[in-house]
């Protein structure tokens, strides 16, 4: 499958499409409490993007019949919303949601605490994200894809957690996922040659015990094998000569999840 390179004024749209993801984001973030079930948080994502002119871009997406992924505790990614997960303090839950906005997607994660939450599940939220971030640094042209992989493994394994291998991050764009794969995890020597116009997925995936995982029998919820947490978080970068773009955050915004 070819590999999308963006033009400058297509990346805008991708932008576009993705301060919207962020504001959907900062939107539900409020309703993420003791006593919300995953479904009611859905069904908030479904009518905010509506009233925006916009579509959640992972519903049915290969028969996905949720607008969001949540993930609790030990869920890695793909959580199905449920009425019957009814969220307690001091939890963590990872929500994914893709955005389409006049014809370009977008795809970011954050996970949340619940609450308040344990010193265990405050670390390897904060250190997730800081993986994300050091990736992130690296997608510049002329890095090979490793360094990106290099980047988030060496940050998450340095804390003591372990980053998911069986998963990846990938391109985006024009659809959901797109080709190249963006692992986290590798050596910088290794992979492709970065190039500007690329616009990648970047989402560290780091579990409190080993990488392992298993697949419900939801055949959609993976978790960590050994029921150890795990925390996800995911920005859409687009890669350009003056260095790599964050499409998913805007400058300047409040990124401490337990401060928002």
């Amino acid at each position: 499958m070819a590999i999308n390179i963006y033009t400058s004024a297509e990346i805008a749209k991708i932008q576009a499409s993705g301060m919207l993801a962020f504001e959907t984001h900062m939107m539900l973030r409020s309703y993420i409490k003791p006593g919300a079930n995953t479904a009611e948080l859905d069904a908030i994502v479904r009518d905010y993007l509506r009233r925006k002119n916009a579509k959640p871009s992972f519903l049915g997406f290969g028969g996905f019949p949720g607008a969001i992924c949540t993930s609790v505790n030990d869920a890695v990614v793909h959580g199905l919303p449920k009425r019957e997960e009814v969220l307690k303090e001091g939890d963590i839950i990872g929500i994914d949601l893709g955005v389409i906005l006049n014809g370009y997607f977008s795809d970011t994660a954050w996970t949340w605490p619940v609450g308040q939450v344990s010193e265990e599940a405050r670390k390897i939220i904060t250190t997730t994200q800081e993986s994300l971030f050091r990736g992130i640094r690296e997608a510049r042209v002329e890095n090979r894809m490793g360094a990106i992989g290099e980047a988030v493994q060496k940050h998450a394994e340095a804390a003591g957690f372990s980053v998911v291998r069986s998963l990846v991050g990938h391109g985006v764009g024009k659809s959901v996922h797109e080709e190249p794969q963006v692992p986290n995890f590798g050596q910088r020597k290794n992979g492709m040659r970065l190039k500007s116009g690329l616009v990648l997925a970047i989402e560290p995936m780091v579990n409190e015990g080993t990488h392992d995982v298993t697949t419900d029998k939801d055949k959609w919820t993976i978790r960590t094998r050994d029921g150890s947490l795990s925390a996800h978080f995911e920005h859409t970068v687009a890669l350009t000569a003056s260095g790599p773009v964050n499409c998913t955050l805007p400058k300047g915004a409040e990124t401490d999840v337990f401060k928002i």
